[in-house]
C-alpha cells in the first residue's frame, strides 16, 4: 500500500458474503458444568450400525438442521457465512491448541500439505523425510517431488508403527541442501498407529528441520495441542471427525514460523481491505488500486472462498464437539477397541494395530476380507472399512459395546 494512498474500506462484499445465515446456538447453555452424556446415538440419523466414522463421520442433526437453513437462504439471495466462519475458527483453535492467527482455511489436507512444500521452498533442493504409514495421497506427492530432484527417504512401518529412533537416524544423516520436511500422519489411516509428535517435533528441531502432521484422523476424537507439541504445520479436512463437509479444512502454522515462509499463491482472501482509485468519487490516488493485507496464517495461505456450506456445520459441530470433551470421547471408545482386539485374532484376524494404541482406528488383515465379508456385513447393515485383504474399524461416539458384539457375531460367524 502506497504512504500516500488515502484510508482504505474493509474489502467489499462477495459471493461469499452476503445475506446473513444465523449462528446456531451451542449445544447446551454456556458455561454449564454438566458434560454431555455418552453414547449419543439419537444425535443422528443412523441407519444400521455404522462403524466406519474414519472414512466419513455421520453429521449430527443439529448440524444437518444448520445446513439446511444455509441452503434455505442461499434460495433467497447469497448468505454471508463470515459469522459462522470467525465462531469455527475460534472453536477448532480451542480444541486443537492454537491461536486463531495459526490458522487459515484450506479446501483439504492435501491441499493444506501441498501448500507448505510449497512455501518453504522444498523443491528447490529439500529433503523430505517421512514414513510408510502417512496417507497415501502424500506418499505420492513426495514421489513426484524426489523424481523432480528432492531427496526422499519413506521409512518403513514395523508391527505396525515407526519408531522415533528410526525417525532420529534419517535426521543424522546431514543434508546440505535446502529445508528438511519431516511429514507425517499424527494418526495412520492404515492402521491408527499414533506418533509422538511432541517427542518427534523435539529430534527435528535439534536437527533444523521442519514438521508438517496431517491430523484429519486425530482432530476431534483424540486430545491434540498444537502449540505444546512444537509442530511447525498441521492440516485438516473438517468430513471426517470434525463433522463438517467436503471442501473445507483447516491449516496450522506455527506462529514462530510464518515470517519464514513466502505465499505460494495469492488471493482475495489474503487482503483485509482494497480501494480503487479510478471510478467516479473514488478517493484520488496515484496507482490504480491499494490494499491492505490480513495478518497470520490467513495471510499466507488463503486463497479464495471454501465451501461455505461446511463452513456453517462447523460454526455448530466444533461447539457441539466442546461440549461433549475430547478427553471423553477418547475415553468413550477404549472399551469397544479393547474388545475387538481381545476377540478377533482368536478367529484368525491379524492385528496390525499396536496393542497400546489410543487412536479411533483398529485394523485387522484377514485374506480375501473384502469378497468374504462385504456382502455379510451389507445384508446385516454394518458398516466397517473393507480392503481386499484388511478390515479397518472406527466406532465414535454414538457407538456402544452392543454395535461391536454385533459386529463380532458376524465376523466370528
Amino acid at each position: 500500500m502506497n504512504a500516500t494512498s488515502p484510508p482504505l474500506r474493509p474489502r467489499p462484499a462477495t459471493s461469499a458474503d452476503a445475506v446473513s445465515v444465523p449462528v446456531a446456538a451451542p449445544a447446551q447453555a454456556p458455561g454449564s458444568t454438566q458434560p454431555l452424556a455418552l453414547p449419543r446415538p439419537d444425535d443422528f440419523a443412523l441407519s444400521g450400525t455404522f462403524l466406519n466414522a474414519a472414512f466419513s463421520h455421520p453429521v449430527p442433526k443439529i448440524v444437518a438442521q444448520q445446513m439446511r437453513r444455509h441452503v434455505e437462504t442461499r434460495t433467497a439471495g447469497v448468505a454471508n457465512t463470515q459469522a459462522a466462519r470467525e465462531q469455527a475458527i475460534r472453536h477448532f483453535a480451542r480444541l486443537v491448541g492454537a491461536d486463531t492467527d495459526e490458522l487459515a482455511w484450506v479446501p483439504s489436507t492435501t491441499v493444506g500439505e501441498n501448500l507448505v512444500v510449497q512455501a518453504l521452498g522444498v523443491a528447490q533442493g529439500g529433503r523430505v523425510i517421512t514414513d510408510a504409514l502417512h496417507f497415501e495421497g502424500s506418499l505420492y506427492l513426495y514421489q513426484a517431488l524426489a523424481s523432480r530432484g528432492v531427496q526422499l527417504q519413506v521409512l518403513p512401518q514395523q508391527d505396525g508403527q515407526v519408531s522415533l529412533e528410526q525417525y532420529e537416524a534419517a535426521l543424522a544423516v546431514p543434508h546440505a541442501g535446502g529445508p528438511t520436511l519431516v511429514a507425517i500422519s499424527l494418526v495412520s489411516a492404515h492402521n491408527g498407529f499414533q506418533h509422538d509428535l511432541q517427542r518427534l517435533c523435539a529430534l527435528a528441531h535439534a536437527q533444523g528441520a521442519r514438521v508438517y502432521a496431517d491430523i484429519i484422523q486425530a482432530a476431534g476424537n483424540t486430545p491434540i495441542d498444537l502449540s505444546l507439541s512444537g509442530v511447525d504445520f498441521a492440516a485438516c479436512a473438517t468430513y471426517k471427525w470434525l463433522m463438517g463437509d467436503f471442501g473445507a479444512g483447516f491449516l496450522y502454522v506455527r506462529r514462530a514460523v510464518q515470517p519464514q515462509l513466502r505465499p505460494p499463491q495469492y488471493g482475495y482472501r489474503q487482503l483485509q481491505a482494497f480501494q480503487t482509485h479510478l471510478f467516479p468519487y473514488d478517493p484520488p490516488a496515484q496507482e490504480l488500486f491499494s490494499y491492505e493485507k490480513r495478518g497470520g496464517a490467513a495471510a499466507l495461505f488463503e486463497v479464495g472462498t471454501v465451501a461455505n456450506a461446511a463452513v456453517v456445520a462447523l460454526s455448530v459441530s466444533l461447539g457441539y464437539l466442546l461440549d461433549i470433551g475430547v478427553e471423553r470421547i477418547e475415553a468413550h471408545r477404549q472399551p469397544m477397541l479393547q474388545l475387538l482386539r481381545a476377540e478377533l485374532p482368536r478367529h484368525g484376524y491379524l492385528p496390525l494395530t499396536p496393542a497400546d494404541s489410543r487412536s479411533a482406528i483398529v485394523a485387522f488383515a484377514r485374506q480375501d476380507a473384502a469378497a468374504t465379508l462385504g456382502p455379510r456385513l451389507a445384508a446385516a447393515g454394518v458398516q466397517v472399512q473393507l480392503h481386499a485383504h484388511r478390515l479397518r474399524i472406527s466406532p465414535s461416539f454414538y457407538n456402544e459395546l452392543a454395535d461391536i458384539e454385533r459386529l463380532l457375531d458376524l465376523l466370528a460367524s
